[in-house]
């Protein structure tokens, strides 16, 4: 891990020393993020509710700059400049990204399935057309038992993709069966979304210091 990386992973635990007990948790979820990305991969995310919010937050740190500057890739670069003016201009506009998908932004498939079939298969049916080998799925549930998201982690261990849940105190089903919790330490629905968002925003600040 680069210093400046270990430098915000360990400012997430001076500001928040509750978290201390899920440090190893938290830095393996870094990882297998981190893989995901290195090996050309996508991170999906889901969840309901307040945790439907933190999906498309979380994707929007990654698909643009969130912390520091991040210039788009050179050959890119050296096509769109070759356009003129237009050209330029995207150059100068556009930012570095990582792909990242928020399964639970997409009203078409989302609502026609769950008329058609279910709302508790709605993600996982996403997933199926979307995911492959070597992608990751982050799932937020304050219960760690949202139905909806449970199913989308087995759906993610048929395809090999590894699967995270962000979730509390119990765990419950998700802890189970996803490669990786981070279990906060909190059993109250709004004290765990309150310790999410510096969780997952130490997470995506890590990823964007180590790939830009």
């Amino acid at each position: 891990m680069k210093k400046t990386t270990k430098k915000i992973y360990d400012e997430l635990f001076e500001r928040y020393a509750s978290l201390n007990g899920i440090k190893k948790n938290i830095l393996n979820a870094f990882e297998m993020i981190k893989t995901t990305y290195k090996n050309g991969g996508t991170l999906y995310c889901a969840g309901n509710g307040g945790s439907a919010s933190d999906s498309e937050h979380i994707v929007g740190e990654l698909l643009k700059s969130f912390k520091k500057k991040r210039a788009i890739d050179k050959e890119t670069a050296n096509i769109l400049l070759s356009y003129g003016v237009e050209g330029e201009y995207l150059v100068n506009k556009l930012e570095g990204s990582l792909p990242a998908v928020s399964l639970i932004s997409q009203t078409g498939i989302l609502t026609a399935f769950a008329n058609d079939k279910s709302w508790d298969m709605a993600i996982a049916q996403q997933l199926y057309g979307l995911g492959k080998q070597g992608d990751c799925l982050l799932v937020l549930s304050t219960s760690g038992n949202s139905k909806n998201c449970i199913y989308a982690v087995l759906l993610a261990k048929a395809k090999g993709i590894k699967s995270i849940v962000l979730t509390g105190i119990g765990g419950g089903k998700l802890k189970e069966i996803c490669d990786e919790n981070i279990c906060i330490p909190e059993s109250e629905t709004y004290k765990i979304q309150e310790l999410q968002l510096p969780i997952y925003h130490c997470l995506c600040a890590m990823i964007e210091e180590d790939f830009f």
